[in-house]
């Protein structure tokens, strides 16, 4: 009997041992998976204090080779214009979900505005005074940033591609009365509210809250396109629709449409019309 005893003593302290390691290698790399997204959370919602030394947010790291995500690829190219991400759930989230793709835009002489509200006209036209602009050739006075405007006149002179209104201003920079005007004329006071609550999100494809607009930043226009043909020319000159459900409304990326689903952009198909829509959830 005692010969059997101590073989089952040590087969009993083997088995133990082997659990023991299993229970710490688990604990560690759960604990390691948590500080993981600790700091993703810092980075995501700026929340200072996470880190003793965390003097700037950090882009979010592959702990294997394992591939970005998309939403991973899309802050991690945005960041290097917007600086500082906004906490997930705040009405800035909800606008950078919306109308942030421009962003994405690293074309050298494209200024991005430095937030994603403008408070005022005077804040607007501080941002606009520092502009490049251009004219678009067979209109009177629409104008934008001056790549986009390259771009775009470029494309006008392989397709008629004309305006939504024509030749209005109103299509192209937009002042912030201008922005303001056309909220009023879509919705009110209340609904900005509910915007900001998160309680309203289908107005973002019809209108841009005061201050909002991405033809505050020269960046946007409204466009009068009906055929294939000419979106695939402003597809190949960096423009596309980014805004879902507003079919007139442009977007100058700046990028070709092969680099946008690693940006991480995905795109939804609504009545034949391809949107490329941000990855934030």
């Amino acid at each position: 009997m005692k010969r059997l005893i101590k073989p089952a003593k040590f087969i009993l302290t083997a088995i133990f041992i082997c659990l023991a390691l299993v229970a710490s290698n688990s604990l560690q790399r759960h604990q390691s998976v948590n500080n993981l997204q600790s700091e993703n959370q810092c980075v995501v919602a700026s929340v200072s204090g996470c880190s003793a030394n965390a003097q700037e947010p950090n882009l979010p790291q592959p702990v294997t080779s394992e591939p970005l995500s998309p939403q991973e690829n899309f802050v991690a190219a945005i960041m290097q214009s917007l600086k500082v991400m906004p906490a997930p759930g705040t009405y800035e989230y909800t606008l950078l979900r919306s109308y942030g793709a421009a962003f994405i835009n690293s074309t050298s002489n494209v200024k991005l505005p430095p937030k994603l509200i403008f408070d005022n006209d005077t804040d607007t036209q501080e941002f606009q005074s520092q502009l490049t602009l251009e004219r678009i050739v067979n209109t009177k006075d629409c104008y934008l940033q001056k790549s986009a405007a390259d771009a775009l006149n470029k494309a006008k002179l392989q397709f008629n591609i004309p305006l939504k209104s024509g030749y209005g201003a109103s299509d192209c920079l937009r002042s912030y009365a201008t922005n303001l005007r056309f909220w009023h004329k879509y919705a009110n006071n209340k609904t900005l509210e509910k915007v900001k609550e998160g309680k309203e999100t289908a107005i973002l494809g019809v209108v841009a809250p005061p201050g909002t607009s991405q033809h505050l930043w020269g960046l946007a226009i409204d466009l009068g396109v009906s055929n294939a043909k000419q979106r695939q020319i402003l597809n190949q000159n960096g423009w596309f629709q980014t805004v879902v459900k507003d079919v007139p409304h442009w977007t100058y990326l700046g990028v070709s449409a092969e680099d946008l689903p690693k940006l991480g952009f995905k795109n939804q198909v609504i009545q034949g019309i391809t949107y490329w829509l941000t990855p934030l959830s």
